[in-house]
Formats: structure tokens, C-alpha cells, sequence
């Protein structure tokens, strides 16, 4: 270091003070904003304006420009200098750009790219010293930025390290280096800064794609579901109906046609169930569902007994009766050996409850797909589900009851 460099980064050391504000890389690279995947950048307006922030704060490297235009090294290094800090600034620029756009970072794997930017940037540094002197310490925190935004974990701790120790070094080692006081502690506050936001950066997305593993799961199970309750609930009547056409045959040839027509459209309303079910369209209303109902009940010879009205139920509550309902059909079907199969439909409340010979001692605990398909869906809409013996000591029977 020359010592008019001396005397000139010693003029300027009342301007450091003010180069707080070289924290600000970090804020620019953990700006909130979807990070672009590889690939071409789209509209996205981070993704393609982002690099803006990382302009805005070179402004800061004033500080070396000052040392450079005061300078009494020999004219060669000076312009060594120049190109370095030219140099500096577009690698920079151009690597915050390429980090954005898929470059890698922040947990994800550095292209190669990024590790030739992150080492040329050093070599700018590096060989900025003899015409800048002290000065040079202004290249490090954004150095410290790039590795912790563009690279990895481990480099951002070597590069935090590396940069401490350097100018602990010149501060306290080089004839003059107090002056520096004030960038070794920034350099020491931005270590904690990048730290800190990387680590909340990084949860984050791990948080986010957790969110999404949870949704995809969910939208599984809530497809599985609906996919059982059609298949179930058709698939049983059209088995009682089949049972009923053998019967009719030779006895009542008309009617068993007719049967035979009901097994024909149950089939495709499955099929056509169960493709809007994947395609998540699927609402059928409770109207609809208590007239299904009573016709698949009555192919068993069970007399169905609606007490209220589908409209005493909001549009959002009858969409949730509707599913629970055509479970509770298809378990009376299956299960109860019941004649009668009674609803209620009250404002806020639902009840099935049929006259068969009741559950199985702790079914309602040990519920199967049905069961606890019906229990989820009346949680999914902030409903009690309650699934028990019936009321009425005086006879057996199953209760299914639904309250908002």
C-alpha cells in the first residue's frame, strides 16, 4: 500500500461509517418473490427485474472509486484497478441475475457458473489492492452476499470466516487499520444478517414444499374418498338390482327390463361420477341424492321416510349432507337389513336412522372407509358427526346424525 493511498483511505474513513448500508445485498437477494426455475423467465417481474436491487447498491462502492482517483500507485496498477472494479461490478450483476433465474442458491445446487462468478469476483478483489490499498475491504461484503445467496451453506460459513479474519487483520495488523474499525464490524453484522435471513430463506421453502407434499396428500385422500362413496353406494345397488332382475325374469319380464335400464344409467352415473371426482367437479345436490336414495332403497324393499325439507339445509351444508346421506344409504343397504330408513332434515342438522339390527358392538370406533368417511367430511365442514345405536330402546337400529 502506498502512502498517499494511506492518506487518502484515511480522509475517507469519516464515509465509511456510512457503509452500513452494504448490508443491503442480502435484502436484494431474499427479496419476497417466486425464484424463477431454469429455464426461460416469463413474465415474472422479480425474475426479471430483480437485478435492479443489486444496482441500486453498488453505489457503495464509491469508497474504492475515491481510492482509486487518489491513488499515487504506478500508473499500471492503477489501471489493473479500474478494470478489477468494472469487472467487479458486472460479474456481480450478472451473477445476482443468473442466481434468480435457476443459477442455484439458498438450497438449491450452484450451477457451475456461479462458482466461476464467485471465484472471479475474489481475483477482482484481490488484485484491486495495490492501487486501492484498505479500500478493498468495500469488495467484501459482497463477496459474503454472493456466496451466502448464490452458493451453498457451507461456503457461505467459509466465506463469513474468510472475510473476518482478513479485515481483523488489516485493522488491526496494517499501519493505519483502525480507520477500518467500522467496516470489520459491518463485515461482522452482515455475517449475522446473511446468516439469519438464509436459514429463514431456506425453511421457508422447505415449509413450502411441506405445504404442498401435506396438499397433494390431502387432494389423494379426498379423491380416494369420493371415489369410494360413488363406487360403494353404486355398485350395491346395482348388485340388489341384479339380484331383483334374476327374480323377475320369469315372473315379470317388463319389469325386470325396466330394472335392467336402471342397471344400464346407475353404471354410467358411476363412470361419470367418479371421472368429475378426479377432475374435482362432482356436486350432486341433496335433492338429487335423497331421490337416489329412495329409489336404490326401494330396489330392496325398503320404504324410505324424509321428515323436513332439503332446503331447511344451507347450499354449503346439503352439499356435505348429499355425501353423507348416499353413505349412509349404501351402509343400510349393505348392513342393517332394515325395512324402514328414516331423514330428518332440520335447519343445521341431518339424521339417518334406520330400523336394522344395528351396529357391531364398537363399530363406530373401529370405523371402516364409510365411517370414517363421513366423519371426515362433516369435520371438513365444521360439523359433529355422531354414528350410533338408535334413540328408541324398543328397537335396534343405526342413527347417523349430523349438527352445524
Amino acid at each position: 500500500m502506498t502512502q498517499h493511498s494511506k492518506r487518502g483511505s484515511s480522509e475517507a474513513s469519516g464515509e465509511s461509517r456510512g457503509f452500513a448500508a452494504l448490508g443491503a445485498p442480502p435484502a436484494a437477494w431474499s427479496a419476497p418473490g417466486p425464484r424463477a426455475p431454469r429455464g426461460p423467465v416469463g413474465k415474472d417481474p422479480w425474475a426479471r427485474f430483480g437485478w435492479l436491487m443489486a444496482v441500486i447498491w453498488l453505489v457503495f462502492l464509491v469508497y474504492p472509486v475515491l481510492a482509486l482517483l487518489r491513488s499515487e500507485a504506478p500508473p499500471a496498477w492503477i489501471v489493473v484497478g479500474w478494470i478489477a472494479l468494472i469487472a467487479f461490478v458486472v460479474l456481480y450483476v450478472t451473477g445476482f441475475m443468473h442466481g434468480m433465474r435457476g443459477g442455484g442458491g439458498l438450497g438449491r445446487p450452484p450451477s457451475a457458473r456461479q462458482w466461476v462468478t464467485f471465484a472471479l469476483l475474489i481475483v477482482c478483489a484481490l488484485i484491486s489492492v495495490p492501487a486501492e490499498g484498505g479500500s478493498a475491504l468495500s469488495f467484501l461484503p459482497f463477496i459474503m452476499s454472493f456466496a451466502s445467496y448464490g452458493l451453498t451453506r457451507v461456503w457461505h460459513w467459509i466465506t463469513t470466516v474468510a472475510a473476518l479474519a482478513v479485515a481483523a487483520l488489516c485493522v488491526f495488523l496494517l499501519p493505519g487499520g483502525l480507520s477500518y474499525l467500522s467496516v470489520l464490524a459491518i463485515i461482522g453484522l452482515l455475517g449475522v444478517v446473511n446468516t439469519v435471513s438464509t436459514w429463514l430463506i431456506i425453511r421457508s421453502g422447505e415449509a413450502e414444499q411441506l405445504g404442498l407434499e401435506l396438499a397433494t396428500s390431502a387432494g389423494r385422500e379426498a379423491v380416494a374418498r369420493d371415489v369410494h362413496d360413488l363406487i360403494g353406494h353404486s355398485l350395491t345397488v346395482v348388485g340388489l338390482k341384479a339380484q331383483l332382475v334374476r327374480r323377475l325374469m320369469d315372473s315379470d319380464p317388463e319389469r325386470a327390463k325396466a330394472e335392467l335400464a336402471d342397471i344400464e344409467r346407475l353404471t354410467a352415473e358411476a363412470i361419470a361420477g367418479v371421472r368429475s371426482s378426479v377432475s374435482g367437479a362432482r356436486a350432486t345436490t341433496l335433492v338429487e341424492q335423497l331421490a337416489s336414495s329412495r329409489d336404490s332403497l326401494r330396489a330392496a324393499d325398503i320404504e324410505l321416510r324424509v321428515h323436513g325439507e332439503a332446503d331447511a339445509l344451507s347450499p354449503v351444508q346439503a352439499i356435505t349432507a348429499s355425501w353423507i346421506l348416499r353413505e349412509a344409504t349404501t351402509n343400510a343397504l349393505r348392513h342393517s337389513q332394515a325395512r324402514t330408513v328414516g331423514v330428518l332434515l332440520a335447519p343445521g342438522r341431518l339424521v339417518v336412522d334406520d330400523d336394522g339390527i344395528g351396529m357391531p358392538e364398537g363399530a363406530g370406533e373401529g370405523a371402516g372407509n364409510g365411517i370414517r368417511g363421513m366423519r371426515e367430511r362433516a369435520a371438513a365442514a365444521g360439523a359433529g358427526f355422531v354414528i350410533a345405536g338408535a334413540r328408541d330402546a324398543k328397537r335396534s337400529g343405526t342413527r347417523v346424525e349430523v349438527t352445524w
